[in-house]
């Protein structure tokens, strides 16, 4: 299935989808050595986003956040693509240093995307390649 979204950072990365509820912060919400999720109470809390699709609203937090990624980049701990609801500059800036293919403002909701289903981000045409079923 292929959902339209708009491109954010260029490139194209494939890998396992990984959905978070809830928003994420890089600054302190993520260990750059390890690429696991570190913050306390986060509904993803001691997961590792090495290498996945990462889907999240939105990020939060300092504007350190993009330099996080940038190190989990440089670590070989990054993501191979991000997805969010909604881009905002800390997320995107980190994409675009980092080379992390990034989209959002896909036409369905975060939520109804599946965990563990293989998908491939194509920042280039702001398309999501979605090769399972649905939720909802």
């Amino acid at each position: 299935m292929l959902i339209k979204g708009r491109g954010i950072s260029r490139g194209v990365g494939k890998g396992m989808l990984l959905v978070s509820p809830a928003p994420v912060s890089f600054l302190s919400g993520v260990d750059p050595d390890t690429g696991c999720i570190v913050e306390k109470g986060h509904p993803l809390e001691g997961t590792s986003i090495a290498g996945k699709v990462l889907a999240f609203p939105y990020g939060k937090g300092s504007t350190v956040g993009s330099y996080v990624l940038y190190a989990l980049s440089r670590n070989g701990h990054a993501p191979a693509a991000i997805i969010n609801a909604e881009a905002e500059t800390i997320i995107a800036t980190g994409a675009i240093i980092s080379t992390i293919p990034m989209i959002d403002r896909i036409e369905i909701p975060l939520s109804r995307l599946k965990n563990d289903t293989p998908v491939t981000v194509n920042g280039d045409t702001g398309e999501l390649e979605y090769d399972g079923s649905l939720t909802g």
